[in-house]
């Protein structure tokens, strides 16, 4: 398995914060690939052998705009892959596509529903495009054609509270977030259903989560107690229990389900 994390070009650096692409040509059995909680919505484009796929309801649309989760997605997929997820900065849901983003959280919707994909037939451009660099342009293309139809439709308040979540890997007093912006509990509260999808609260639990799953996946560990320390849990119960709820694995579960994922 191949993957590459790209830099955006800087075209959409400003509503795109990273590309992850995965290719594999040598999966010759069913493999699912989970999308486990990283407090980014994104745009994921899909190519695998779904008629090598053993249930047909694992069928999956190749163009698809998932929402913030708070669960684990599994992407089902066999013989030739080829996935491209455009992770959009956690505010852009709202800004992009013009609806609470609350609505898509936990869910996924084939892109086609929106008339702005529908209308250029992104998903067959992206479809019969042959190579890497025309299908990132069709989808850089596309980002620039939702952010003119919408500008100016960032909040920069929500734009700086998630900012300083995630710098601070989600332990940043909230109280903290709602004294620097000059707004209410409720205010804040409220921001975050409509442009980010999730309670304040679970957006700083998600970027905790991902902050100790990064250490965990990358091998930067001794002991399991040091990687729940250095997250700001209690202790090792603590990281397992909150694994558990957004992978349903426990830390060690979890690596070795990674590590089996076809080579």
């Amino acid at each position: 398995m191949k993957t590459q994390v790209i830099t955006p070009h800087p075209s959409v650096a400003g509503y795109v914060s990273n590309i992850v692409v995965i290719e594999n040509n040598n999966i010759y059995r069913e493999a699912v690939l989970p999308l486990i909680a990283n407090g980014y919505p994104s745009i994921t484009f899909q190519v695998t052998d779904t008629g090598l796929l053993l249930n047909s309801q694992k069928n999956m649309d190749s163009l698809v705009l998932y929402g913030q989760n708070t669960k684990p997605i599994e992407l089902f997929t066999c013989g030739y892959v080829v996935i491209i997820a455009y992770f959009l900065y956690p505010h852009m849901l709202k800004a992009l596509f013009g609806i609470d983003a609350k609505e898509l959280t936990n869910i996924s919707i084939d892109l086609n529903f929106f008339e702005s994909a529908r209308s250029i037939s992104l998903k067959e451009q992206l479809l019969n495009a042959i190579t890497l660099d025309k299908r990132l342009q069709l989808m850089n293309g596309y980002i620039l054609k939702l952010a003119e139809r919408y500008k100016p439709g960032i909040n920069n308040t929500i734009a700086f509270a998630t900012r300083t979540i995630q710098k601070n890997k989600g332990l940043v007093s909230l109280t903290h977030v709602q004294e620097e912006l000059f707004v209410t509990e409720r205010t804040l509260q409220r921001m975050f259903e409509l442009h980010v999808g999730v309670s304040p609260k679970t957006f700083s639990r998600i970027c905790q989560f991902h902050s100790a799953l990064q250490q965990l996946s990358q091998n930067q560990f001794t002991e399991m107690t040091d990687v729940a320390f250095e997250n700001g849990y209690a202790d090792q119960s603590h990281l397992i229990r909150s694994f558990k709820e957004f992978t349903n694995y426990t830390p060690l579960e979890y690596l070795k389900s990674a590590s089996e994922f076809p080579q």
